[in-house]
């Protein structure tokens, strides 16, 4: 029968180790203000229980006393109820301590289960999760339900969790930032990021993007920009059409004859320059369109225009102020990294927070885009499942079998336990009412 005053804690008993090689056993930790409580809660319960046995007990023996010595009829049933309360009482309360520990410390077989069986418990456990939480099946359901994209997007969406979340990303920025060495980044970058930008060829990679702006006419504004540019410098420049008309012109032509030639000469320069200026279908427009196309091709398969692209690239790499660039690049980015994180108000950050946030009410409303995420998401989890399942499932297995048992079972009845005394509780109950019953029918037949 159970005390009110906690068990004491007996010398541990040597036990099977399944952890790699001869780790000791984990303890589990000592008991918090919330334990504590559980602790004086479950003491009571067994003090409830506890008297209730009592209680049968002394019904039992005043009942036999009435039965026997002042024969009362009825004490007969009466003391059958409170036998029967003793016998349920008792065995209830060994089939609860048994979980725990050996009942008044005697060793009796099947018993102390949850010592005993901590491994197999903690297997069991871990086949459990394995089986029924970490299916495929269960995970792309659950992901499928819950909607992660667009449950993540409406969050992100309202601006005090876009600041919290840029808050946060922009500290663990100038965590980063602060950890590395400057000369460590910069080495990378010049030996790295450098001389894989020499590696690459630049020719066809910049021949593809430019036929990709040729098709989309992006490149259209550029060239009405030059023409502007042309007629503009044409229109400022007349005194050097004359100029080098009087130059070229022979020496026995007279003055005026000169400068009426560069007078004509001039306007048609630029009645031509406004001619291309003014009209989208030139076919000096063309013609640019034409030669752009072709030099888009040749930077993608004539080997001398890509052998001089090369030559290009290296010259502008090797320049003394790209040089320069590259030699103060980490210095820049670290520095806004460290202004966005120490201004709430910073333009980089405002930037960032913007653009969460408008990628937040992109998933709101892109059906497409939210399901492709929510897609990725759930192959990404499955993918996790089904490689490392076992490995999840083993730490649970290795986990418990590291556990003290003596402190695990203790944890364990401190969780449940008080539960547990219930079922001493209703075992009384029910037992003196099965003895009523068997008595009483008893009574009955023989009569």
């Amino acid at each position: 029968m159970q005390t009110s005053r906690a068990p004491e804690r007996p010398a541990p008993s040597p036990q099977r180790d399944r952890t790699v090689g001869s780790v000791p056993a984990t303890p589990l930790g000592g008991f918090g203000p919330g334990d504590e409580q559980k602790r004086r809660d479950l003491r009571r319960m067994k003090m409830v229980a506890t008297g209730f046995l009592v209680g049968a007990t002394v019904v039992f023996f005043v009942a036999k006393y009435l039965e026997v010595v002042q024969g009362l009829p009825w004490a007969a049933y009466l003391r059958a109820s409170a036998e029967a309360g003793m016998v349920g009482a008792l065995a209830d309360w060994f089939a609860v301590t048994a979980l725990f520990r050996h009942p008044l410390r005697l060793p009796i077989p099947h018993t102390a289960i949850i010592p005993r069986k901590k491994d197999a418990i903690g297997d069991s456990l871990g086949d459990f999760v394995g089986e029924n939480f970490l299916s495929e099946a269960v995970v792309r359901d659950k992901l499928e339900r819950i909607g992660v994209s667009e449950q993540v997007g409406h969050w992100i969406g309202q601006q005090a969790n876009a600041d919290r979340v840029t808050a946060e990303l922009v500290t663990a920025a100038r965590a980063v930032v602060t950890v590395l060495r400057d000369e460590d980044v910069q080495n990378v970058i010049e030996t790295v990021a450098v001389r894989k930008l020499m590696e690459v060829p630049v020719g066809p990679p910049m021949g593809k993007a430019l036929e990709g702006v040729l098709v989309d006419g992006a490149h259209r504004r550029l060239v009405d920009l030059v023409c502007d540019r042309a007629y503009d410098w044409v229109a400022d420049n007349q005194d050097m059409v004359l100029r080098v008309v009087h130059d070229r012109a022979p020496s026995w032509t007279p003055r005026f004859v000169d400068d009426m030639v560069a007078d004509k000469l001039f306007a048609e320069i630029r009645g031509y320059a406004w001619a291309v200026k003014t009209d989208p279908e030139h076919p000096l427009r063309h013609a640019v369109d034409r030669y752009l196309a072709e030099f888009a091709q040749d930077l993608q398969h004539d080997e001398t225009t890509m052998d001089r692209a090369e030559q290009v690239k290296r010259q502008v790499i090797e320049h003394p102020e790209v040089q320069h660039f590259i030699g103060r690049a980490w210095t820049v980015v670290k520095g806004m990294v460290l202004d966005a994180a120490d201004d709430p108000s910073n333009e980089l950050r405002l930037r960032a927070r913007d653009a969460l946030m408008a990628f937040g009410r992109r998933l709101g409303r892109d059906p497409e885009l939210t399901a492709k995420l929510n897609g990725w998401l759930a192959d990404a989890a499955c993918y996790v499942v089904r490689h490392y399942r076992h490995q999840i499932t083993t730490l649970i297995t290795e986990t418990v079998a590291r556990w003290d048992a003596e402190e695990t079972s203790r944890k364990v009845e401190l969780q449940v336990g008080r539960d547990l005394q219930w079922i001493r509780i209703n075992g009384t109950v029910v037992g003196a009412l099965a003895g009523l019953v068997i008595h009483t029918v008893g009574e009955l037949l023989v009569g």
